[in-house]
């Protein structure tokens, strides 16, 4: 039976245009609301909410409810991993922002080619090994958005790793550079506990175009859309925890009730689906899930993830070509406020698309983006 993890990547905001201002009481109602559904498996990150990800579980949780009530995973950072010295007083500042004394679940950040330099240079798995051995470290793996092939050559070289965080959603199952269903089969054939990221595909599946909506619905009216995408990963077989990304009290409200009261999608169903991802995915203009790695990597102060969403639903709503909309104006109102870098200041440096899962080429969509929002229509002058 899949668990239903609480994934805190994505935490309200009492200001939108700063991931540091955390809604903790918010956060605490929800942490509530999921810890009395019966569930106890919250998942972070040392760079999540720019570094206060860790601090905030350790407000909302740690200090409120005994250390045998819940699990904590959380993520060594290899982004900014360059020698062995660095390990040591990163980990021991993870369990201070945590405030544990052991980590139920520890993995390395986002193994991939955009992180070789650090698992390629620094023994990092005879670190985590080690942390294990001494005991403040219960299970290790990695969290990884590499394809099939990739994977495996990580499991097959390193046997010690217990289990994967992976990206698995319906509309990246069959996708030819994400590969969902086959690191799934991958992850099981070396018998590797499977932990599922990104269920809605950073909330491009609980909002989907009308076309799509409209399917799901003549199905099934009373049916969040949401849900779909919830038992769809709920149903696989071989993954133990799935993590639920809610923004709101209100989000994870619904997918602790989707989750709680799933059924399998049955055969008429996933055909559904397969409709719905050719819908989306003819749709969908930047495959952007909003991780914000990029964000942390800008020189110029762009919040990418904003704005590819911004310019995501222009481009859905906008087919005619319309001078104004309600995506233009909160680009323009944006722009407006201090030391906010625009797509246009973006210098090529490149760093960005380094760090980006979705492997974007984050400068090109840029220049599309100022092309589009920064335009007199839209109220820029030059």
């Amino acid at each position: 039976m899949v668990d239903l993890g609480f994934g805190m990547m994505r935490l309200p905001l009492l200001d939108e245009n700063d991931v540091t201002s955390i809604d903790i009481e918010q956060v605490k109602k929800m942490v509530d609301v999921y810890m009395e559904s019966g569930f106890n498996h919250f998942d972070t990150a040392f760079v999540y909410h720019e570094g206060v990800g860790e601090k905030t579980f350790k407000e909302c949780v740690v200090d409120r409810y005994p250390r045998e009530s819940f699990k904590i995973a959380t993520k060594l950072p290899l982004f900014v991993i360059t020698e062995e010295s660095q390990l040591e007083p990163i980990f021991a500042q993870q369990l201070e922002n945590c405030g544990v004394d052991y980590i139920d679940y520890y993995m390395l950040h986002n193994v991939s080619g955009f992180t070789e330099n650090a698992w390629k240079n620094v023994d990092l798995y005879s670190f985590i090994q080690k942390k294990k051995e001494e005991g403040f470290i219960k299970h290790i793996g990695i969290s990884t958005h590499g394809n099939a092939e990739f994977l495996e050559e990580i499991l097959f070289d390193h046997p010690e790793l217990e289990f994967v965080l992976l990206q698995i959603n319906y509309l990246d199952w069959e996708d030819e550079n994400i590969e969902s269903k086959k690191c799934l089969e991958v992850a099981k054939k070396y018998g590797k506990e499977v932990m599922i990221m990104e269920p809605f595909k950073g909330g491009f599946l609980t909002d989907v175009p009308e076309e799509a909506e409209k399917l799901m619905k003549d199905y099934n009216p009373d049916a969040p859309v949401a849900s779909w995408a919830m038992r769809f990963v709920a149903g696989l077989e071989g993954a133990s925890v799935t993590l639920t990304g809610a923004s709101s009290l209100e989000q994870l409200k619904e997918n602790i009730e989707s989750f709680k009261n799933f059924t399998p999608l049955n055969d008429e169903e996933l055909e559904i689906i397969y409709e719905v991802s050719d819908i989306i995915n003819s749709n969908i203009t930047v495959d952007c899930t909003k991780c914000r790695y990029c964000v942390d990597a800008c020189t110029e102060e762009i919040n990418i993830a904003k704005i590819f969403d911004l310019y995501n639903k222009e481009k859905i709503v906008n087919k005619k070509g319309e001078s104004w909309t309600q995506f233009g104006n909160a680009y323009l109102n944006y722009s407006k406020l201090p030391d906010v870098g625009l797509a246009s200041d973006c210098i090529g440096c490149e760093n960005c698309i380094e760090e980006c899962p979705q492997q974007i080429n984050i400068p090109e969509v840029l220049k599309e983006v100022a092309e589009t929002f920064e335009t007199e229509g839209y109220g820029f002058t030059d």
